[in-house]
């Protein structure tokens, strides 16, 4: 979503790099692109003022001038703001002193809000809590049905007594959830309500009625990503009639200008606290200020990456893999590459993981084209294997890559490609868990090949000879230059620096000396 912005941006500061001093000019230019990225993006006009007019006073001030380098004081002066504008700080939910927590969703018709009703449910049984939906939509044609559907794929409990579809009074089903959920032991709420087709006055109402009669520990009002400046109107509408805790961003993942998601927050005065960000019950989580304004600027999300993989591996596995390495390379077959393989796809889209990457910005095209059914194909020649096969696959020959070709349906070459690859990871691997650090790096401690050893030697054997000039009479001043340095160092002048009566006036430097000089 934030692909133009983040691109616009990168042209921008890659303008100022290289400069040791920022003029007024070079800031006025700079707080121009960004004034005219974030406007193309369908950020709000007054949170575009409001951050340009921040940008300019700090990059004037003395954190820039007296920087070492201008321009990442400007960048980090941008991030700073950015982060600012969506929030600031992460804000967590609030959860009640005696159970059960109620969490009322509340929106626009088509926002998304019984699948992320859903996928909220999954998050908090993942924290370690018993939630349940509560089918308040008793309006929308099967929405009921729909919210049975995400319970049960989401592993949650749902309350939903009321057919729907017309027929049943929300306000009732949301009062008697909460002693249902107390008998039941679940310990968080989410009562899902009716969506509303612009600023419906009746529909309103209702909100407020189930607000006042389950008295929610948090209000969400979720939020279509992809319908930009509207999404704002609706929001400030919302807040002034039935009122709001918290923002939670679905579609993250489309194609919009995303500029809803940098002014929400500001507009409103209440923080983004979730975002959902595909259509799988898995691609939602916290919202992080900090964490989204670094993936704008194109550094990356390292500690999401992280969480990801703290929640995906285990760390009894990871030891058990880092053991096997370490003892020497043959240890690691096609069957724990295949694990790591399936543990990695278990975090998600390949493509989305990359873009968590510091830098993988410029390697955008090559993300976005990246063929995720090729782990499918991999994951289909190994298991096309037998054993002896996947433990030893240097007895692969010919005939076995025909067979195995055939049974995963793919070309022979993709099977000897694969088994090249997997010899090359291993070695690699195993180098690392040894503490070899990372092969191929010159100059790198323990490095074999192209490290320190091998360039030491070369040097010296560079510096053995002087090779000597082809023309005679280069050569020739070449060894009057030589016995001229070599007459000094045993005078004990070794640079040939006039001394006792020799007339300054009349010294000329070395030859070498005056091609240094130019």
């Amino acid at each position: 979503m934030f692909d133009t912005l983040s691109d616009r941006l990168a042209s921008t500061f890659k303008n100022l790099r290289g400069k040791g001093r920022l003029s007024e000019a070079d800031i006025d230019a700079t707080a121009r692109e960004i004034r005219i990225a974030l406007l193309e993006a369908d950020v709000a006009l007054p949170v575009v003022r409001a951050f340009i007019k921040q940008v300019k006073e700090r990059a004037s001030g003395s954190e820039v001038s007296q920087a070492l380098n201008p321009a990442q004081q400007v960048i980090k002066i941008v991030n700073e703001e950015l982060i600012g504008i969506l929030g600031g700080e992460t804000r967590r939910l609030r959860f009640a002193k005696t159970p059960p927590t109620v969490i009322m969703l509340a929106g626009l018709q088509g926002a998304g809000k019984t699948t992320l009703a859903g996928k909220l449910g999954r998050w908090l049984k993942g924290q370690g809590h018993a939630p349940m939906l509560v089918a308040c939509d008793l309006q929308r044609p099967n929405a009921v049905n729909q919210l049975s559907v995400v319970a049960e794929r989401a592993g949650v409990a749902i309350f939903a007594p009321e057919p729907g579809n017309g027929v049943g009074d929300p306000v009732q089903v949301a009062k008697d959830s909460i002693e249902y959920a107390r008998g039941k032991q679940h310990d968080v709420v989410i009562v899902d309500t009716a969506g509303r087709l612009g600023i419906d006055q009746e529909l309103m109402q209702q909100a407020a009625d189930i607000r006042d009669a389950v008295s929610p520990d948090e209000v969400l009002f979720v939020v279509d990503a992809m319908i930009g400046q509207d999404a704002v109107n609706t929001a400030e509408a919302f807040r002034d009639g039935v009122g709001f805790d918290g923002v939670v961003l679905s579609k993250l993942d489309g194609d919009a200008r995303g500029g809803a998601a940098l002014s929400i927050a500001h507009v409103t005065g209440k923080q983004i606290m979730f975002a959902s960000n595909g259509e799988k019950l898995d691609d939602f989580d916290a919202f992080h200020p900090d964490r989204m304004a670094s993936r704008i600027l194109g550094m990356g999300d390292m500690l999401s990456l992280i969480e990801k993989a703290e929640q995906t591996f285990s760390q009894a596995e990871a030891e058990k893999m880092a053991a096997k390495l370490a003892k020497g390379p043959k240890e690691f077959t096609l069957d724990d590459f295949l694990a790591q393989m399936e543990q990695v796809r278990k975090m998600g889209s390949i493509s989305k993981l990359l873009g968590m990457l510091p830098g993988m910005g410029q390697m955008k095209d090559q993300i976005n084209n990246l063929d995720e059914r090729e782990v499918d194909r991999t994951a289909a020649i190994i298991k096309s294997m037998t054993p002896a096969e996947r433990q030893e696959p240097t007895i692969i020959n010919g005939s076995r890559r025909a067979r195995i070709a055939k049974g995963s349906g793919v070309d022979v070459s993709a099977v000897k490609g694969l088994v090249e690859r997997f010899f090359d990871a291993r070695k690699m691997m195993s180098k690392m868990a040894q503490g070899g650090g990372m092969p191929g790096m010159p100059g790198m401690p323990g490095m074999p090949g192209v490290g320190g050893g091998a360039r030491k030697k070369k040097q010296v054997k560079q510096a053995k000879g002087k090779r000597k000039s082809g023309n005679p009479m280069k050569r020739k001043a070449e060894e009057e230059a030589a016995a001229a340095r070599r007459e000094a160092a045993q005078s004990g002048n070794p640079l040939g620096l006039p001394q006792g009566g020799q007339d300054p006036q009349n010294f000329e430097l070395p030859e070498e000396f005056k091609k240094f000089m130019g």
